[in-house]
């Protein structure tokens, strides 16, 4: 699979833990049943158009593009929310793959996606790497691991995750022997690329009763010629100075902007938070709007996150790269993609 090795800085350190659970690298206050009780009179009077009043879309990929290398050397697709696709420097990666229905443990209740998968996972070209931030329903849906796990094009496939999410692929028909589990400041190299796990300000858990108890990680994918950093999920933290200066400049940064409310700001950015993030990872490059445009997880518009992160990347002359969602795009220094999709 390859050699893990690790390092030992200021800020970025390896994750620790309490007894059996995970702790964030600052101080977090996750909100429990008191914060759902707390919401609740805001979801009952909320009157923000939170999700689309159609599905959207029909948003489609041409698999055939995959056939060739990116010219650029740097492709990604965007399938909504946090799934995308990334070419980078002859290396296949697979992020976060969501093409369940809903992000729920349920098949009958729970967010709804806004517009159908842009492919089936039987057409997906044959990936290098799965990558698999954390448990998160709408980031580790188990009908498209279980997918995945039995397509004969994804057998050579290796999949990288956090502590302890292992054995939910596992159960949800992935072999042991093609995960490896890598804690945060760890990295694996496969194929040329260097894959590092890096601290993120979030939490754990498919249920109330085992948060937690697995690890939550962003990553920083860097090639012989291309730097990319996976947010994941994280609210704002000092510790994304560090990362900027230790594994960056980035040529794309990815960031979440949607998903968020005052009541979990520790937990998740908002646009705000992404474009304070983007400046502290070192303000270079593109930034990749992530985390919004699939599904209602919030109170805010569903609109709102993209809307607000435009607008504050013109007052801030931050270079956003936003393509539509399924299109394979080429990443090229200093080039914007600002598709409105969306309006």
């Amino acid at each position: 699979m390859g050699t893990l090795v690790s390092s030992d800085r200021t800020m970025l350190r390896r994750a620790s833990k309490v007894g059996r659970k995970f702790s964030n690298p600052v101080p977090t206050v996750i909100g429990g049943l008191g914060t759902i009780f707390k919401l609740l009179p805001h979801y009952l009077t909320n009157k923000a158009e939170t999700a689309p009043p159609r599905l959207l879309g029909p948003f489609s990929t041409d698999v055939s593009i995959y056939a060739k290398a990116p010219e650029s050397g740097l492709r990604v697709t965007w399938m909504g929310h946090s799934s995308l696709l990334v070419e980078i420097d002859g290396v296949r990666l697979l992020i976060d793959p969501m093409w369940d229905e809903r992000a729920s443990p349920t098949r009958w209740a729970g967010p709804k996606r806004f517009f159908a998968p842009t492919m089936r996972l039987e057409d997906l070209p044959p990936v290098d790497v799965v990558l698999v931030s954390h448990d998160h329903y709408d980031h580790l849906g188990e009908a498209s691991i279980r997918g995945l796990a039995g397509l004969e094009s994804m057998r050579s496939a290796k999949w990288v995750t956090s502590l302890g999410v292992g054995k939910v692929l596992q159960q949800f028909g992935v072999e042991a022997a093609r995960i490896t589990e890598i804690d945060w400041t760890e990295s694996l190299t496969i194929g040329g690329l260097e894959i590092t796990a890096v601290p993120t300000r979030h939490f754990s858990g498919r249920s109330l009763f085992n948060r937690f108890q697995t690890l939550w990680s962003a990553f920083v994918l860097k090639g012989p010629k291309h730097t990319v950093y996976f947010g994941a999920d994280s609210g704002w933290w000092e510790g994304f100075a560090e990362i900027g200066a230790t594994y960056g400049p980035f040529d794309l940064t990815m960031l979440e902007i949607g998903a968020f409310d005052a009541l979990w700001d520790g937990i998740h950015l908002g646009p705000d938070g992404a474009a304070r993030a983007f400046e502290a990872l070192g303000g270079r490059g593109l930034m990749m709007p992530i985390h919004w445009g699939l599904f209602d997880l919030a109170l805010h518009a569903w609109r709102q996150p993209i809307t607000k992160i435009v607008e504050l990347a013109d007052e801030r002359g931050t270079k956003l790269w936003a393509p539509e969602p399924g299109r394979p795009t080429d990443v090229v220094g200093g080039v914007e993609v600002r598709s409105d999709w969306w309006r």
